[in-house]
């Protein structure tokens, strides 16, 4: 035999054993569709609910269990904006951005429910371990933060003590 026909014949044998082999060695077939975590063609999947102001969430920006023993510092908020989610009841949101006076510290932002006047209160701020050693460059920070829905009426919404818009609800 030629070379040549050598290496035809064994390029043959190869895809011949390639296309013979399963990928799953158990024998058992394997399933292309759906991926884990993803639904079945027809399959109805429900939205989680929207957490409002008081429900609990695992953003990393809500107050979590041992702030207590982090210094509390300045988180500098530079742009805000309330944005209406299209939802039955409407939904609000808080968009900011800013920066956060270190790398090290932990923003976090507080919404209070609405008072008499109907305004509600937005506390932002910055948390940071006690005795850190932190390169000093500013950390920015770009954030949703939900509002929830909201009996009809106008909202006024106040960031560390300053307006920063209203929102009307139907």
């Amino acid at each position: 035999m030629t070379l040549r026909k050598i290496l035809f014949v064994a390029l043959i044998g190869s895809l011949i054993l390639a296309a013979c082999a399963s990928p799953d060695q158990s024998g058992e077939p394997t399933q292309a569709y759906p991926e884990p975590g993803y639904p079945s063609p027809g399959e109805v999947v429900t939205a989680p609910a929207y957490p409002g102001p008081d429900e609990p969430s695992s953003a990393p920006w809500q107050p979590q269990a041992g702030d207590q023993q982090l210094d509390r510092g300045e988180a500098f908020v530079q742009t805000s904006e309330i944005l209406t989610l299209e939802s039955s009841p409407p939904q609000f949101m808080l968009h900011m951005s800013g920066s956060l006076p270190t790398p090290c510290h932990q923003l976090r932002v507080e919404v209070s429910k609405p008072g008499a006047e109907n305004r509600i209160q937005v506390e932002v701020y910055s948390l940071v371990q006690p005795d850190q050693v932190c390169i000093q460059v500013l950390e920015p920070f770009d954030v949703n933060v939900p509002l929830g829905s909201y009996a009809a009426g106008s909202y006024t919404v106040v960031i560390n003590g300053e307006e920063m818009g209203e929102f009307t609800s139907p």
